[in-house]
């Protein structure tokens, strides 16, 4: 739908449009006409590094200058050239020490101390192990005091042990550890099983 505007509009609607592109022109030539900030000058500059060193030393050894700008190393001295001459020089140099030069294989050799005796004996035989010897027996401690004889001719001893008395035949134990092997009118032959050991006992008399 059109709207149609008196004549006293259409000259406000102008004059409003005429006021904005003043202002707006009159704002961008300031925009663009605003000079650049001046840059620090020599003395402002140096009196800020200058403060700078001040405050890095006031904190300590620690403090690191931030003034964006690194340091030029003197050329002073500094020479890559490379010279031969104090190469050869240096090699041309004798060893004139008093001690062994370890860095030539002509120098005096080591002298090394006779020993004043032998660490191992002179006369030494090998050892030849010898067992020990076997452990002896002990003796079978029974009297023989006496014997009997049965009418068909077999004998029985009578044995002592302590106060213990054994009445035994051939072939049987007494004390759980002496077996009677032979019994005869002068001896009796006992075996101690503990040792395997086999002993002829004479007749004691009362």
């Amino acid at each position: 739908m059109a709207i149609k505007l008196g004549t006293e509009n259409k000259r406000n609607v102008i004059i409003v449009a005429i006021l904005i592109s003043i202002a707006a022109y009159l704002g961008l030539s300031q925009l663009l006409s605003s000079p650049p900030s001046p840059a620090p000058s020599a003395p402002a500059t140096a009196q800020r590094h200058s403060a700078t060193g001040r405050a890095s030393r006031a904190g300590g050894t620690n403090a690191v200058e931030t003034s964006g700008e690194a340091r030029k190393i003197p050329s002073i001295n500094l020479d890559p050239t490379l010279h031969l001459e104090r190469l050869t020089a240096s090699e041309s140099i004798e060893y004139a020490g008093t001690g062994r030069n370890i860095f030539s294989m002509d120098s005096t050799p080591i002298r090394i101390e006779k020993a004043l005796a032998s660490a191992r004996p002179v006369n030494h035989t090998a050892s030849v192990y010898t067992p020990p010897p076997a452990p002896h027996p002990p003796a079978i401690d029974l009297k023989y005091f006496g014997y009997s004889v049965a009418p068909n001719g077999t004998r029985r001893a009578f044995l002592l042990h302590g106060e213990d008395i054994f009445d035994a035949g051939v072939g049987e134990i007494v004390d759980h550890r002496f077996k009677v092997v032979a019994i005869a009118p002068t001896g009796v032959q006992i075996t101690d099983l503990g040792y395997n050991n086999t002993q002829t006992l004479p007749l004691e008399s009362n």
